[in-house]
């Protein structure tokens, strides 16, 4: 399913945190990993050492890939390595069109930390621009990461996103063997408890059950079986983590439908609020650009 699997990292301790599962998706799927860092040259980086002018970025740059490249190929994976020279974000994009890379996988934040990531940093740029999925991984987890997964989430919405998602959820969990759960929460968490009580039998309960026995319907017709779904009413955010807590979900996907979606996540949403606070990986599928 993933042939071709691209770990960029800045060296950081977030980073860092994350290559190990790297090296496990890429072992599940016998696939060659792709070790990238990007030397910015945004920053002044230039030294003279021994009468040389040394780029010093790229030098440790080569450090960085090259010890991650050892504990791939200790596990015995393929392994592939480069620094580059550019914008981290546009860099990392370019690479993974140009090696044709299945699947990113990075960290939500890096040394710059997780503020900066909410808003405008690498990995959301990465998350907006690049065809391949994205998963994203926090490294400030309680929780051990785990792949290949048992139990992964889609949430359901009946969006153009949430497709992508249950398209993508789909193919890793016949690939890994995962059971797929679909979620539908009822957002209702503005409305009184009078108001609540009422719309669970009125249209947006009709509304849910529609999404629901559609995406049930997708994941049947490509025989397969392993499917739980529930409907849940609140805050999406909240019941989201909650299930993931109580159904022991191993790995979440999210679709989005390029940068006007994915910045409204970032201003708050309900995506954003995940992102923050996920004790679990978060794959983000974006529609290409040739195919919208």
């Amino acid at each position: 399913m993933y042939d071709q699997i691209l770990y960029p990292t800045d060296g950081s301790e977030p980073a860092e945190s994350v290559l190990d599962y790297s090296l496990r998706i890429a072992s599940e799927h016998e696939a060659t990993i792709h070790i990238l860092n990007v030397a910015d040259t945004n920053q002044d980086s230039l030294t003279r050492i021994q009468g040389e002018v040394i780029d010093v970025l790229e030098r440790e740059g080569e450090k960085i890939v090259n010890e991650a490249a050892q504990r791939a190929t200790d596990r015995g994976i393929s392994v592939v390595s480069e620094v580059r020279q550019g914008t981290p974000s546009t860099s990392i994009v370019e690479y993974s069109q140009q090696f044709d890379i299945d699947l990113i996988v990075m960290p939500t934040h890096g040394r710059s930390g997780l503020k900066r990531f909410l808003i405008g940093s690498v990995t959301e740029r990465v998350i907006n621009t690049a065809e391949a999925p994205v998963i994203t991984v926090n490294p400030d987890r309680d929780r051990p990461l785990t792949y290949p997964c048992q139990n992964l989430l889609v949430p359901a919405d009946g969006s153009r996103g949430a497709e992508l998602a249950l398209r993508e959820g789909i193919a890793v969990a016949k690939a890994t063997g995962a059971t797929l759960h679909l979620l539908h929460v009822v957002e209702t968490g503005s409305l009184g408890p009078d108001a609540r009580s009422v719309l669970k039998e009125g249209e947006l309960t009709e509304r849910a059950n529609t999404i629901m026995a559609e995406a049930t319907e997708t994941a049947t017709a490509e025989s397969f079986d392993a499917v739980e779904s529930e409907i849940d009413y609140g805050s999406p955010a909240k019941k989201i983590r909650t299930y993931i807590q109580e159904n022991e979900i191993d790995l979440a996907i999210l679709g989005t439908h390029g940068e006007t979606d994915f910045s409204r996540y970032m201003m708050g949403g309900v995506s954003a609020k995940i992102v923050r606070t996920s004790p679990i990986p978060v794959m983000w599928v974006r529609e290409s650009e040739s195919s919208e």
